[in-house]
């Protein structure tokens, strides 16, 4: 919740049902995530080997994530 700026716990859950849904069982899978405030930081984690997920989010952030 924290670390994607989410105020409310709720919407935080939602982007992990989101997750399950699409990867389906992530057990023993680790990631890291960022959220790219605009292009520039969207193409430094793409650069940096992270994937985009999902999210248009009322900040305009995108998420995105590397496994451990």
């Amino acid at each position: 919740m924290r670390v994607l700026g989410h105020k409310d716990i709720k919407n935080t859950l939602i982007y992990i049902d989101i997750e399950r849904a699409i990867y389906g069982s992530l057990k023993g899978e680790e990631f890291t995530v960022r959220v790219a405030a605009d292009v520039k930081e969207a193409c430094e984690l793409i650069e940096a080997g992270f994937e985009y997920v999902t999210g248009e989010y009322n900040d305009g952030g995108k998420l995105f994530r590397k496994r451990k």
